[in-house]
C-alpha cells in the first residue's frame, strides 16, 4: 500500500546505517513538531495542577473565622481533586481516543487542545473545593485525549525507521511543558515572596489558558495521515467486517485483546507511580521544609514563596532527569528490545522512589535525589510512547492507545487517593514529613505489578506497524 506522506523519503535500506532523522522529510517533520507542540502544551496544564494543587486546595479549605485546615485535611482534599483528574483524564481519553479513529488524527487534537485549556483557564476561578474538582476534571478529558491521536499521528506519519526514536523525543519533548511549567512557578514564588502577588495559583492556571491556544492555527494545516485515510475509505464489511475505532474488535480478537489488556497493565503500574507518588514529592519538600523556613523567622507570607519557589525547583530537576530518562528508553530499547528495556525501568523506577522519598532531609538532596527518581519514573513513559503505537493496526492504533494509557487510569486515579488517605488515617499519628513519606514508600509496591504483565507482552523491535 503506498502513502504519499513518506514519497519523498529515501528508501529504507539506503539509510540502513544513517542516524534515524535521515530520510525524514519536510512534512514529516512538521507533523513531529505539531504533535509535539500539543503534548508539550498539555504537560504544561498538567504540571501546573501539580504545582498549584497544595495552595489551592489550603486557600479553598480556609474559611475566615474559623481554625485553618490541617495538613492531614489537605492532605486528603489534594488527593480528591488529583483523583477526580486523573478520573477525566481517561475518560476523555477513551472518549477521543475512539473519535481519532472514527473522525480522524487532526480534528481531534484540535478538540482535545481546546478542551484542555479552556478549563485549566476556568480553574482559577473557583471559590470552593468540589468546584475546583470539577474544572479538573473537565481539564483532564482535553489531556487524556491528546497523547492518543498525537502519538497515533507521528506513528503513521514517520518511516519505519525513525518511528521509535521519533516517538521517544516526541515523549522526551514533553518534559519542556513540565519545565516550563516549573519556571512559571519559580518565578511566582519569587513574586508572592515579595508581596507583588497574593494568589499565585490562581495566576498559573490563567497562564496555562494562553500557550495551548496559540497552536491551535498551526494544526488548521495538518492533514490526516495516509494510513487513517485509506483505513476510512474502507468498506466496514471488507476484512471480517472490521471498522474504525471497534471496541468490539478490540477486544473480541484475541490478538489485541491480549495487546490491550498487557498495555493497561503496564500503564497502570507507571501511572500510578507517577501521579500517586512521583508528583508527590513537590507536597513532601513543602512538608519537610516549611517548618524550617518557619525556624528562620520568615512571616507566613515569606514561607509561602519560598515553598512555592522550592516546588517549581524540585519540579524543574525532576523532569530535567524525565527528559534524559525517556532518551535513555529510547536508546536502551533499539539495542536490546521492549520487553527488557521494561523490566529494567520498572526496577530502577521502584528503587529510586523508595530512596527518594525516605531520606530527602536535606535542600541540596532535591538536586540529586529527585532527578535520579525523574529519570527512572519517566522511562516508563518513554516506553508507552513507543511500544502502544505498535500493538494495533491503523482502524484501531488511536482507540487501542487509548484504553491502554487511560482505562488503566480508572484504577490508578486510587493512587493519589490510597496516598492521601494512607497519609491522612493510617500514618496520620506520626508528624511532620512521616506520613507522607511512608505513604510513598507503600505505593511503590505499585511497579511489581507492571514486572508481572511483561511476560506475556509481544516484542515488537524491529517489526513494521500491524496492519
Amino acid at each position: 500500500m503506498h502513502f504519499a506522506d513518506s514519497n519523498a523519503s529515501p528508501p529504507t535500506g539506503a539509510l540502513d546505517h544513517a542516524p534515524w532523522w535521515k530520510g525524514v522529510n519536510r512534512y514529516q517533520w512538521f507533523v513531529f513538531g505539531v504533535a509535539t507542540l500539543g503534548w508539550l502544551f498539555d504537560t504544561m496544564d498538567q504540571q501546573l495542577f501539580n504545582l498549584a494543587r497544595k495552595p489551592a486546595v489550603t486557600e479553598l479549605l480556609t474559611i475566615p473565622g474559623q481554625p485553618p485546615p490541617s495538613a492531614a485535611m489537605i492532605a486528603e482534599h489534594a488527593s480528591y481533586a488529583t483523583t477526580i483528574f486523573i478520573m477525566g483524564w481517561a475518560t476523555g481519553g477513551i472518549f477521543f481516543g475512539i473519535l481519532g479513529d472514527r473522525i480522524g488524527r487532526a480534528k481531534t487534537m484540535m478538540a482535545t487542545i481546546l478542551c484542555y485549556s479552556a478549563f485549566t483557564g476556568l480553574s482559577a476561578l473557583s471559590v470552593g473545593v468540589w468546584d475546583f474538582s470539577a474544572y479538573r476534571f473537565l481539564t483532564g478529558l482535553g489531556v487524556g485525549g491528546q497523547f492518543a491521536v498525537g502519538v497515533a499521528l507521528v506513528a503513521e506519519v514517520m518511516p519505519d525507521r525513525a518511528r521509535p526514536f521519533a516517538l521517544g523525543w516526541l515523549q522526551a519533548l514533553s518534559a519542556v511543558g513540565n519545565i516550563t511549567a516549573a519556571l512559571v512557578d519559580i518565578v511566582l514564588g519569587q513574586l508572592e515572596q515579595s508581596g507583588s502577588i497574593t494568589s499565585a495559583w490562581r495566576i498559573k492556571f490563567l497562564i496555562g489558558l494562553a500557550p495551548a491556544l496559540l497552536a491551535i492555527p498551526i494544526f488548521m494545516k495538518l492533514k490526516e495521515p495516509e494510513r487513517w485515510k485509506a483505513a476510512a475509505s474502507e468498506p466496514e464489511t471488507s476484512k471480517g467486517g472490521h471498522k474504525l475505532g471497534s471496541i468490539r474488535e478490540l477486544f473480541g480478537d484475541p490478538r489485541w485483546r491480549r495487546n490491550t489488556l498487557v498495555g493497561m497493565i503496564l500503564a497502570f503500574a507507571g501511572v500510578v507511580g507517577l501521579w500517586g507518588i512521583g508528583f508527590f514529592s513537590f507536597d513532601l519538600v513543602r512538608s519537610i521544609f516549611e517548618s524550617h523556613f518557619q525556624d528562620q523567622g520568615l512571616s507566613p507570607r515569606e514561607v509561602a514563596g519560598k515553598l512555592t519557589f522550592w516546588s517549581g525547583i524540585t519540579s524543574l530537576v525532576l523532569n530535567m532527569g524525565g527528559f534524559l530518562g525517556v532518551q535513555a528508553f529510547s536508546m536502551v530499547t533499539h539495542r536490546i528490545g521492549r520487553r527488557p528495556a521494561f523490566t529494567i525501568s520498572f526496577v530502577i523506577a521502584a528503587l529510586s522512589t523508595v530512596v527518594t522519598f525516605w531520606f530527602l532531609t536535606e535542600l541540596w538532596q532535591v538536586f540529586v535525589l529527585i532527578p535520579i527518581m525523574g529519570f527512572c519514573q519517566l522511562t516508563l513513559f518513554g516506553g508507552y510512547a513507543i511500544y502502544f503505537p505498535e500493538l494495533f493496526p491503523t482502524r484501531l492504533r488511536s482507540t487501542g492507545t487509548s484504553f491502554c494509557y487511560n482505562v488503566g487510569r480508572f484504577v490508578a486515579a486510587l493512587g493519589p487517593l490510597s496516598l492521601g488517605l494512607l497519609a491522612s488515617r493510617v500514618y496520620g499519628g506520626y508528624t511532620g514529613a512521616m506520613p507522607i513519606r511512608l505513604a510513598g514508600v507503600t505505593l511503590c509496591s505499585v511497579f511489581l505489578i507492571g514486572l508481572l504483565a511483561l511476560p506475556f507482552a509481544p516484542e515488537t523491535r524491529g517489526r513494521p506497524l500491524p496492519e
